[in-house]
């Protein structure tokens, strides 16, 4: 069974970032928006305009039904003012070209990512929830601190957490490489 995974190597993020940026400034900001915030794609495609112009996102998660407030980090907030710029505060902040005022869909999020991975040379598996798991991965990185972590990612412990972002593979795979019999 195959499972989508965090890009841990930072130098895979800053070049899909290149070529998002190069290629459509929508599809670099839901890039940037998932790395950062932590959200669900099912969350991030339901952001509006509006939601931009304060520091954090308040969302109801689509999958737990509960209300979620995401401080955004000075970066993101720099980013999302130059991005809102111009849009109407009822838009969609990842407008699909379809119909008047529609997201995109997590298909066409998926497609996204995909493209960008594999053009970067990315052969990993990449999803939507790649974005989260990102976040998640790199924020445990920064932080060491799975406790906070599984509050914000809203899992039900620790363990499940670094399940999640890859943390467990990653000392496994360690433990494998420097085994010696």
């Amino acid at each position: 069974m195959n499972f989508v995974q965090p890009i841990r190597d930072p130098e895979y993020i800053r070049v899909i970032k290149k070529y998002l940026i190069d290629w459509n400034y929508r599809n670099y900001m839901l890039f940037v928006v998932g790395i950062n915030s932590g959200l669900r794609i099912s969350d991030i495609l339901q952001l509006k305009v509006s939601e931009t112009q304060r520091p954090y996102f308040s969302v109801v998660e689509k999958k737990t039904k509960k209300t979620r407030r995401i401080e955004m980090t000075p970066q993101l907030k720099r980013e999302l003012k130059q991005y809102v710029e111009g849009k109407d505060e009822y838009e969609y902040l990842f407008k699909s070209r379809e119909g008047v005022n529609k997201p995109i869909s997590r298909s066409t999020a998926y497609k996204i990512l995909n493209k960008a991975a594999l053009a970067v040379g990315l052969d990993e598996n990449i999803g939507t929830h790649t974005l989260r798991k990102t976040f998640g991965y790199h924020f445990y990185k920064q932080t060491k601190d799975v406790a906070l972590l599984q509050e914000i990612l809203n899992h039900s412990s620790p363990k499940i957490t670094l399940r999640y972002i890859g943390i467990n593979q990653d000392q496994m795979d360690k433990a494998m490489k420097d085994f010696r019999i």
